[in-house]
């Protein structure tokens, strides 16, 4: 879908999925550009309602602990993947707390906006990794 086609909100999901963005200045202009108006302080509320915090030099969805985590579904690629879909935006979020909780048998994570890809590391079982990947983040729905 054209940005120019989404409401704001998924406009600036869209934008922090696919862009590293260096402050609100540039969002605003990109934003901008797309046809939203709007000034630096309705862009930081937005921000806030939809978990939106700078982290490590970009933009991204994070989770905050207490808060109930974004239904998936997460399905065995064999040989060794596991591909998580959750709804957009939370791809990097969930992305980060699997990375953050250290799962055994887990090599690494590569997110989008709704799609988390799961490598397993050499010698692990994809179902006893995707078990571990499941006590993290609940169960899938």
């Amino acid at each position: 879908m054209p940005i120019g086609k989404m409401s704001l909100d998924q406009a600036i999901l869209h934008l922090i999925g696919s862009q590293q963005i260096p402050d609100q200045a540039s969002m605003l202009n990109l934003l901008a550009s797309e046809g939203f108006g709007l000034t630096q302080g309705t862009l930081s509320r937005r921000l806030a309602k939809l978990s939106v915090q700078k982290r490590e030099g970009r933009y991204q969805r994070v989770i905050p602990h207490d808060h109930p985590l974004p239904p998936y579904s997460l399905v065995e690629s064999p040989p060794n993947m596991l591909v998580l879909q959750t709804g957009p935006g939370f791809g990097m979020a969930l992305a980060i707390r699997v990375d953050r909780s250290n799962v055994v048998g887990v090599a690494g994570t590569l997110a989008g906006e709704d799609t988390m890809i799961i490598a397993v590391a050499r010698g692990h079982e994809l179902v006893d990794v995707r078990s571990r990947v499941e006590k993290v983040l609940g169960p899938p729905q």
